[in-house]
């Protein structure tokens, strides 16, 4: 009887030992899940940013970081330059020289290496070694996240058109076609297939002499539509393994510009600008690695493919993550100015002049200021383009060149006018800056002769706003500064118009109130 009576006892005994190392590995797991998790929840929703262990740079700076064990961070720069200079040691040298071999087998019959200090990873635990004074606190997310892109997000043409018209003046062809273009597009990558008819994409090529608003248009076509928008240059591009941007540095930018988001990516605009400057080169026995070269490497990316390419940096190397994106439903418009194909137009519209009465003259299109609009494909063709290239951009349209009344409305038009840039700039001085209409004439009729379009406007009103903006702050009695015709031709001056008495003394008590 007792020996049962012990016996239960020793196995209650057991069973008690055993609930109490069931607790105890509950707790430790419990205790070690939640560590975990709030080492999880620290990483990713601190408010601290992550600080280079190395160079101490927040990633505010060095963008993307390496997570090593112990919550250290490593900067991209960081990393790529140690990585480079242990590569460049001569390991496999070191390892075949017998003498270090001789001293490598002393010191371990000594029992270890001496002199030589290692770093405690377990100190570097909790915040990475970093205090919090030298941490930067993180900038608070929009609460408001973008739309995904759908049918019922897309502004009809027109009212596309309408919003280009308030930034954009003239021009009405080439917003038509871009606004229609553009729809089109949107609603191929929103649907994708349209009872399985799949929509091909409607790449642009626009031409039009320098200062027209190829860029500006397509600027502001991107902040209309609200989509990641890459302005790359064409001259800056050769072909893969030379000097230089790679083709696919294109498409790196545009994920740059989406916050190296793919998905948000790959349903912008890459914008092609000076693309008349990789037409092949007439007359040439050298290698043309920034010519034709490019335009057969920009094929696969205007019909559709996946592409690699680096993720925050313009070539590719070890260190550098890979990004794939797909081209298919990003938008590619290209632009040029294509010099001297007003010349390539005139030769093939004159060839079938003849002789007679009916017979065409041959200056019949010399001062035919719109003859780029009668441009054909076999014209860039003939410029230097291949057709493979110009395949793949079906739409082709044409920008006017400005003329004086288009300058003048260019002046004081658009939302962001120049002249309401330079009002604004002079309210600020409390002064009111008007144009006459004469004045306006006379700054468009300057620009034309410059023959640089739009830009030229700029700096002829820097010129003679330079005295303007010297001298007003000087005097607080001015109130209201006209230009006028004469002080553009350089034959007169400014009218001023000089504030009352009275108006002066309130201004000035509200300087006094506002000092106060």
């Amino acid at each position: 009887m007792s020996d049962n009576i012990n016996n239960n006892e020793i196995d209650n005994h057991d069973i008690d030992e055993k609930s109490q190392d069931g607790e105890e590995r509950r707790d430790l797991s419990e205790h070690s899940d939640a560590s975990d998790s709030s080492r999880a929840g620290k990483s990713d929703n601190s408010e601290y940013e992550d600080v280079c262990f190395i160079c101490r740079r927040p990633e505010s700076k060095t963008g993307k970081m390496f997570k090593l064990p112990n919550n250290i961070c490593v900067c991209n720069d960081c990393m790529h330059k140690t990585m480079e200079t242990v590569s460049q040691f001569d390991y496999q040298g070191m390892l075949n020289n017998s003498q270090f071999q001789n001293e490598l087998e002393q010191m371990n019959k000594r029992g270890g290496f001496p002199n030589i200090s290692f770093v405690n990873l377990a100190d570097l635990q909790g915040d990475g070694g970093i205090p919090n004074k030298q941490k930067l606190r993180k900038k608070k997310k929009k609460e408001e996240e973008e739309p995904v892109l759908n049918i019922r997000d897309i502004p009809a043409p027109h009212k596309i058109k309408a919003s280009l018209d308030e930034y954009v003046v003239g021009q009405e062809h080439a917003k038509k076609v871009i606004s229609v273009a553009v729809y089109n597009h949107y609603k191929r990558v929103a649907t994708g297939t349209m009872d399985d008819i799949e929509i091909e994409k409607s790449n642009m090529l626009m031409i039009g002499p320098t200062g027209c608003g190829k860029t500006y248009l397509v600027k502001t076509l991107a902040r209309l539509l609200d989509v990641p928008l890459a302005i790359a240059d064409a001259t800056s591009l050769t072909e893969a393994g030379y000097i230089g941007d790679d083709i696919e540095s294109v498409v790196s930018k545009l994920l740059a510009a989406a916050d190296n988001d793919v998905e948000k990516a790959e349903r912008g605009i890459i914008f092609i600008d000076e693309i008349d400057k990789i037409a092949k080169k007439k007359n040439t026995t050298s290698r043309d690695v920034s010519g034709e070269s490019v335009q057969q490497g920009m094929l696969k990316l205007l019909e559709g493919a996946e592409v690699e390419v680096p993720v925050g940096a313009n070539s590719k190397n070890a260190m550098v993550p890979l990004a794939t994106v797909n081209t298919r439903n990003i938008l590619f418009i290209c632009g040029g100015a294509f010099p001297d194909l007003e010349d390539i137009i005139k030769e093939r519209l004159t060839k079938t002049s003849s002789i007679g009465f009916n017979a065409e003259l041959k200056d019949k299109y010399d001062k035919d200021k719109n003859i780029l609009s009668k441009v054909t494909v076999e014209d860039i063709r003939k410029f230097g383009m291949i057709p493979e290239f110009i395949g793949r951009l079906p739409i082709i349209f044409t920008l006017e060149g400005l003329s004086k009344e288009m300058m003048v409305k260019v002046l004081k038009e658009p939302r962001n006018a120049i002249l309401k840039q330079y009002q604004k700039l002079l309210e600020l001085d409390e002064v009111k800056l008007e144009f006459t209409d004469g004045a306006l004439e006379a700054i468009a009729e300057k620009a034309m002769k410059r023959d640089t379009g739009a830009r030229a406007l700029r700096s002829i009103i820097e010129e003679f706003m330079l005295d303007i903006m010297y001298e007003i702050p000087k005097d607080d009695n001015i109130g209201r500064v006209t230009i006028t015709r004469e002080y553009i031709e350089g034959t007169g001056g400014p009218i001023i118009d000089i504030r009352s008495n009275q108006l002066i003394e309130n201004m000035n008590d509200l300087k006094e109130i506002a000092a106060n």
